[in-house]
């Protein structure tokens, strides 16, 4: 063999050698019954990182298994909506925004599994695929192109669905290798009502996607309609804001570029971000939340919505709680003789607990700091 890899051992879920007398041992074959085979390949390829042990249990075999489903919905979705294979399409050509995004983030998403593969970095690659297609296809694109598909322009409509099957069929030839049966599976059941497939999957070609396919002008912007939607759902959650509630989203002081999209895409942030409207404003109403997002203050006007005074105190208790916990655990670690006598892995998990109550306690203070603000 010219190259030969070797990965990790694999452990327990709490870093444990397996072993038949501690009663440890986890047997694939019951977790390929109960999850799948697709699930448990995919969990040894992205845990499969140098310089780390792989730490195996039913809960991280079964994250991989939602993940499958996911793309079996989407999938659904698109066979639903009568995107099937166009053999005739080619993705240069695309003329819709939200049609060249996807097209260009297929093919980042492919040549980031091409150069992690070239390196042996079975993690890097099965990461990038399943950040690509649960967060870019299933989360924004599906959701994104749901009104043009339901509309009456049919120009649109036929292209959003020839790119949903190419982009598709993409997925399905670079999962193919980490998840095998469902993408078979799925590359038969797409072709059952359009075009007949040439040939099985394993036997498909591999994508080779040119540089040409990579919009910067599309990726910007609807990476910004993302952002704008992602930080309105955030300022929301922070402030327990009800999800019944009639919500309005000001973006002050926009620049022309900034005004220019929201008037595009209006209908997808009132939809997507649970607002009644969106708009632009000359000032930051009284009692608002807020965020920055590209230079514009983006405003969620709270008065009538939430108590601010309660929120306020409602945070500060979870900061005082997550200042006591660190404290302690600080103290644990701290403990010369705590970390010399204490398993490794409760060492370990003390530091991740740790690292977690950092986060936790930082979007707190985040989250009140906005207040204080309004």
């Amino acid at each position: 063999f010219a190259n030969v890899v070797i990965h990790a051992r694999v452990v327990d879920e709490k870093g444990k050698k397996m072993s038949k007398s501690k009663g440890n041992v986890i047997d694939p074959l019951v977790l390929i019954d109960q999850f799948g085979a697709d699930a448990l390949r995919f969990t040894m390829a992205i845990a499969a990182g140098p310089g780390r042990d792989i730490r195996m249990s039913d809960k991280r075999v079964e994250g991989y298994r939602n993940f499958r489903t996911k793309l079996w919905n989407a999938a659904r979705f698109c066979q639903m909506n009568e995107c099937f294979n166009w053999e005739a399409f080619d993705p240069v050509g695309v003329k819709g925004v939200v049609n060249r995004w996807i097209v260009s983030e297929t093919a980042q998403a492919a040549r980031a599994v091409d150069a992690a593969l070239a390196g042996h970095r079975f993690d890097e690659a099965a990461q990038a695929l399943y950040s690509f297609i649960w967060n870019v296809f299933c989360d924004w694109y599906v959701e994104l192109i749901k009104p043009v598909l339901s509309g009456a322009d049919e120009s649109a409509k036929t292209e959003t669905r020839q790119t949903a099957a190419w982009v598709l069929d993409q997925i399905l030839k670079i999962l193919h290798p980490f998840m095998p049966f469902v993408t078979e599976e799925l590359w038969d059941k797409l072709a059952e009502f359009g075009p007949k497939r040439a040939n099985m999957l394993i036997v498909e070609a591999w994508p080779d996607l040119p540089e040409s396919l990579i919009d910067g002008e599309a990726a910007a912007e609807i990476q910004w309609l993302i952002d704008l939607v992602s930080g309105i759902r955030s300022l929301k959650s922070e402030a327990n804001v009800p999800g019944s509630a009639k919500i309005t989203a000001l973006l002050v002081n926009a620049d022309p570029v900034t005004s220019a999209r929201l008037e595009r895409y209006q209908n997808e942030i009132d939809r997507l971000a649970r607002l009644d409207y969106s708009n632009t404003a000359d000032a930051v109403p009284k009692g608002s939340l807020t965020f920055v997002l590209d230079g514009t203050t983006v405003a969620l006007p709270m008065e009538g919505i939430i108590d601010i005074g309660a929120e306020k105190a409602r945070l500060a208790r979870e900061i005082a709680r997550c200042t006591k916990d660190i404290a302690g655990i600080e103290a644990k670690l701290g403990n010369p003789k705590f970390v010399e006598r204490a398993p490794p892995e409760i060492v370990e998990e003390n530091q991740e607990r740790l690292a977690a109550l950092g986060v936790e306690k930082s979007a707190l203070e985040g989250a009140l700091a906005r207040l204080g603000e309004g």
